[in-house]
C-alpha cells in the first residue's frame, strides 16, 4: 500500500506532464491517496515514513485528512517527536500559530527531543508568520526527515525563502540606482558592481544575479525583478 501510494502520485504527475508544486496538488485529483496511506498505517502502525509523507503531501489536498493521519500516528507512536513536528507544521500552514505552538510544546515534553522543539513553540507565538520561522521549519524538516520526497520539498521551500530575501535586496539596489540616476537600469550589467557589493552571486557572462537554483533572475520594468520561468524555485 505504501508503494502503491508513491506510484499513484508519481503516475498522476507524469500524466499531467508539467511541473507540479507540492502546495497545489488539486489538479492531480488524488482522492485515493488518504485511503492508501491510512490502510498502510493500519497494517503497520509504526511505519513512520508513511505518516511523514502524508503530513507533507496531504495538506495540499485535504489538511483535515493530514491531521487525522498524524494524530493516528501519534496515538500509535506517542514518543515519536517528528510526528508532532509535522502536525505543528500543518497548523502553522493554516495560520493557527497558537495551535502550532501548543503542538510543538507538547512534542517538546518527550524524551530525547531536540531543544529546538521548545524554541519553535515560543517562536510560533511571537513571529509565526515570519520568513525566519518558515526557514526554521523547513531547515529542521530537511535535516530530520529520512524520506527523500519530504527532503526535496523542504529543500525547494528553503530556496524559495532565500529567493524572497534576495529579491528584496535586489529591489533595494534597483531603487537606489533609480534615486541616483533618475531611471531604472535596462541591463543587469549597469548594476552588477552594486549587486556584487551586496554579496549576491552573479552570472559571469551577463552580470545577472543568480537565484538559489543557479538560474538568472529576470530584470523587469519599473526596477522590478522576478524569477525565470526556467527556475525550479517555487513561485508561490
Amino acid at each position: 500500500y505504501w508503494m502503491r501510494s508513491l506510484q499513484y502520485v508519481g503516475r498522476r504527475i507524469i500524466k499531467q506532464g508539467e511541473k507540479v508544486q507540492f502546495e497545489d496538488l488539486t489538479t492531480l485529483d488524488l482522492k485515493l491517496l488518504y485511503p492508501l496511506l491510512d490502510t498502510a498505517t493500519t497494517l503497520d502502525p509504526q511505519f513512520i515514513a508513511v505518516y511523514e509523507y502524508g503530513g507533507v503531501v496531504l495538506p495540499a489536498i485535504n489538511d483535515e485528512d493530514a491531521i487525522k493521519l498524524l494524530k493516528k500516528g501519534i496515538e500509535s507512536n506517542p514518543t515519536e517527536w517528528r510526528l508532532f513536528h509535522h502536525l505543528g507544521y500543518i497548523y502553522w500552514q493554516r495560520g493557527d500559530y497558537e495551535g502550532a505552538s501548543a503542538i510543538y510544546a507538547e512534542g517538546a515534553k518527550l524524551p530525547d527531543v531536540p531543544g529546538w522543539m521548545q524554541a519553535m513553540s515560543a517562536r510560533m507565538l511571537v513571529e509565526g508568520g515570519s520568513r525566519d520561522t518558515a526557514r526554521e521549519i523547513y531547515t529542521r524538516m530537511y535535516e530530520q526527515s529520512e524520506e527523500r520526497t519530504i527532503r526535496r520539498m523542504a529543500g525547494l521551500r528553503l530556496k524559495q525563502i532565500n529567493s524572497l530575501d534576495e529579491r528584496d535586496l535586489i529591489r533595494r539596489v534597483l531603487s537606489d540606482y533609480r534615486s541616483q540616476k533618475g531611471y531604472c537600469p535596462s541591463d543587469w550589467r549597469e548594476v552588477a558592481a552594486r549587486l556584487q557589493a551586496a554579496r549576491l552571486r552573479l552570472d559571469p557572462n551577463t552580470g545577472a544575479p543568480l537565484d538559489p537554483a543557479d538560474t538568472p533572475y529576470v530584470l523587469k520594468a519599473d526596477c522590478e525583478v522576478d524569477l525565470s520561468l526556467d527556475s525550479e524555485v517555487p513561485r508561490k
